[in-house]
């Protein structure tokens, strides 16, 4: 598998401690996936792209709006199928979750302050507003249910991904609320959801293994493979991946 070097490093979320400035993004949902093989009626090449993230990680909502404007400039070139696997940036992290705030300056101390405001500075760029309002926690629940509207199809887990950051990032809500993630999965028309995360079991072998074979090698995320020969890491600009894509379908 090659990886792809980019023409500057962008960060990569390992306990949020990247503090690097992104090009501004515009957000994008999808209403469908393309063709699944090279061999369809499109006559595109397909691109398909294995994301690896956490939804606590700003760096990684960062660059799902970044990949969102790439995709949306080169959807007459390629066809796209995304895929999102699980990762923990705190394995240990309560249910009940803890202050945002507080978190982050004991985890921090006084440079908590000096990354909250350059997260501030990059989602500003994005036309959001960076909310450290509310709780952060276990993400177990939301990955169990990005998996199980995977299962309903990759679009709608992709705009589960979109919900669930914007819930979080911008709004004050918290990732493990079950109330919050019901909500999330019925705006993307995702079935079930609430019947589906009442029992705890239900998805948390398929996502365990999901995260032995994509992301347990891992150090940090975000970090996307495609086309199974690129590799990329961090909240790239969309330049970056309009790069990744060419070399790609090679």
């Amino acid at each position: 598998m090659k990886a792809f070097s980019p023409p500057v490093p962008y960060p990569l979320s390992i306990h949020f401690l990247s503090l690097h400035k992104l090009s501004t993004s515009t957000s994008f949902r999808y209403t469908k996936f393309m063709a699944q093989s090279e061999g369809s009626s499109t006559g595109k090449k397909l691109i398909q792209i294995d994301i690896s993230s956490d939804t606590v990680c700003p760096w990684c909502f960062v660059g799902k709006r970044n990949l969102d404007k790439a995709i949306a400039s080169s959807q007459d070139q390629f066809d796209f199928e995304l895929r999102w696997h699980p990762f923990f940036l705190n394995p240990s992290a309560p249910k009940e979750g803890i202050n945002k705030i507080e978190f982050y300056k004991n985890k921090f101390g006084p440079r908590s302050e000096q990354i909250a405001a350059r997260m501030t500075e990059v989602f500003r760029g994005l036309g959001l507003q960076y909310n450290l309002s509310g709780l952060t926690g276990n993400t177990l629940d939301s990955h169990r249910l990005i998996y199980f509207a995977g299962k309903q199809g990759l679009d709608k887990q992709h705009n589960l991904v979109e919900e669930l950051c914007l819930g979080y990032f911008t709004q004050g809500k918290y990732i493990g609320d079950r109330e919050f993630l019901v909500e999330s999965a019925k705006k993307v028309g995702v079935e079930g959801a609430a019947e589906f995360l009442q029992d705890p079991n239900n998805g948390l072998n398929e996502v365990n293994e999901e995260f032995k074979k994509y992301s347990a090698h891992l150090s940090g995320v975000p970090y996307y493979v495609i086309n199974g020969k690129q590799q990329l890491s961090g909240g790239q600009p969309p330049e970056v991946f309009l790069r990744a894509f060419q070399a790609a379908a090679v």
